[in-house]
């Protein structure tokens, strides 16, 4: 493969196709891809990466340890560890309701952390 050549396996769908990109300037040539959207994920995969950060935080009284958030939005990926870090340092109290903002602008992307589940207080 030449230098201005890259191997990506798109995400953008299920089918996961093994694409070829070339960069000539500012264009973007792609094959391999099966569908549309392949073309879009691989400039900016290649230009932008970002991911939606799925995980857990602690919670206090909870009827378990950790409930799960996620970003509502894709973050730069070069932020995963550092965002990590902060969602670490969150313990929330029970009871929680799905979508409930745990952390807001995170890291000053405008993106907040928020729940996926409800969690009520444990029976003691």
């Amino acid at each position: 493969m030449a230098d201005n050549k890259v191997e990506l396996v798109c995400i953008a769908c299920p089918v996961g196709c093994l694409m070829e990109v070339e960069q000539n300037g500012d264009e973007f040539i792609v094959t391999g891809n099966a569908c549309k959207r392949g073309p879009e994920y691989a400039k900016a995969e290649l230009t932008h990466p970002t991911r939606t950060l799925c995980t857990t935080v602690a919670i206090k009284n909870g009827f378990l340890n950790r409930v799960p958030v996620f970003t509502e939005d894709e973050i730069p990926k070069g932020l995963i560890f550092e965002a990590m870090d902060e969602i670490n340092k969150i313990v929330v109290e029970a009871p929680v309701k799905v979508r409930q903002i745990v952390i807001e602008n995170l890291l000053g992307t405008g993106i907040n952390v928020v729940t996926t589940r409800s969690m009520s207080k444990k029976n003691s």
